[in-house]
């Protein structure tokens, strides 16, 4: 080794600086990242803020003053409370049964092989792809077809329809990652076919399955248009809202709309522990 590449190996050369640094384009992709996100998060900033506001009259629009009223009562129109459990009930139903017909119909896919394959997937990406208007108007028709009066059950069958699609794609991205070696050496070692799903794959692909339900639930108890064409006379939480823009807003609204993101960024926390505890387990 010569004594230049010596020197050179001991006293490395600063990095030249080079033309067009990107450091402005740095600063310009957080400034854009930064105004996307207060885009993004304003609304529910605003959401929050007026719950604890004092409004003059029927609509909660103006912010007149702060107030601790609003949360002190905040189930103080029936009507609006029944809302909130009419959704939280359809969402809860919607969403156990979706989760295992979802979740069998991801296990299938990726663990068998079998003609029209392909046709399933493509019919399960269409409740995700087709406008919620279309899907609404035509499991009006079917029910209406049927001769079924519209109400609490064509609700919770319309949140299935689109709910398993959810469910199905969340879990199967779960499921392609599995080890089916796994599955073998347990009935090798005497476990039946049922013992090895609920020992062995089922605790495996739970992440994957809690994921799905916590987004499956959310999509339940958020949608509007669907849900606005087959509720007949039962109103959710979303339709209530929907009415009380022409008639009164009260501050309520807001107090429930901020205790339900509360307990879905807990929920959503609780979550990420557990995956993170037991990633170092």
């Amino acid at each position: 080794m010569t004594a230049a590449a010596i020197e050179a190996a001991v006293n490395p050369a600063e990095p030249k600086s080079v033309k067009g640094s990107p450091k402005w384009g740095d600063l310009v992709l957080r400034l854009v990242a930064g105004l996307v996100l207060l885009y993004l998060f304003l609304p529910i900033f605003v959401i929050v803020l007026f719950s604890f506001n004092k409004p003059a009259g029927k609509f909660n629009y103006t912010w007149q003053g702060f107030t601790l009223d609003n949360w002190a009562d905040p189930f103080k129109y029936p009507a609006l409370t029944e809302a909130l459990k009419m959704s939280l009930n359809v969402a809860a139903v919607s969403t156990v049964i979706a989760l295992v017909l979802g979740t069998m119909v991801a296990i299938a896919l990726v663990r068998q092989r079998f003609r029209g394959q392909k046709a399933v997937d493509t019919f399960l990406v269409l409740p995700l792809t087709a406008p919620e208007v279309v899907m609404g108007a035509s499991l009006l028709t079917l029910f209406l077809d049927l001769g079924w009066a519209t109400g609490y059950t064509t609700i919770v069958l319309a949140h299935i329809a689109f709910q398993v699609s959810f469910i199905a794609l969340t879990v199967r991205a779960r499921v392609r990652g599995f080890d089916w070696t796994l599955e073998d050496a347990s009935m090798d070692l005497g476990a039946g076919p049922t013992r090895t799903f609920f020992k062995v794959t089922l605790p495996l692909i739970v992440p994957g399955i809690v994921a799905a339900a916590i987004l499956s639930f959310a999509l339940s108890l958020d949608d509007f248009i669907i849900t606005y064409f087959v509720s007949g006379s039962t109103v959710t939480y979303p339709l209530y809202v929907n009415a009380a823009v022409k008639a009164a807003v009260p501050p309520q609204i807001n107090v429930l709309a901020t205790v339900i993101l509360v307990v879905s960024l807990l929920l959503l926390m609780v979550g990420t522990l557990y995956r993170r505890k037991r990633i170092d387990i």
